[in-house]
């Protein structure tokens, strides 16, 4: 039986949504963006509308990694 996907963590657009993906793909999972066309159409609105997910048997990993290396307190590290 295949593994499924869930949701693992939303975001506001996509480019954040992105970011996370190539982190998870860097550890060598691999992850699936969903809305992200929704919300480059409509940027104004204040949802987070776009999905981050993974195959159910890698989410505790890949959460683990996205609270660990959070994209954007690396990017103000630099």
């Amino acid at each position: 039986m295949a593994d499924r996907l869930i949701t693992i963590a939303k975001f506001n657009d996509s480019y954040q949504a992105n970011l996370a993906k190539q982190l998870l793909a860097d550890f060598g999972i691999e992850a699936v963006v969903l809305g992200e066309n929704f919300a480059n159409l409509y940027p104004a609105l204040p949802l987070q509308l776009v999905e981050l997910q993974v195959c159910e048997s890698e989410s505790r990993q890949a959460k683990e990694i996205l609270e660990s290396g959070d994209p954007q307190e690396e990017a103000q590290e630099d």
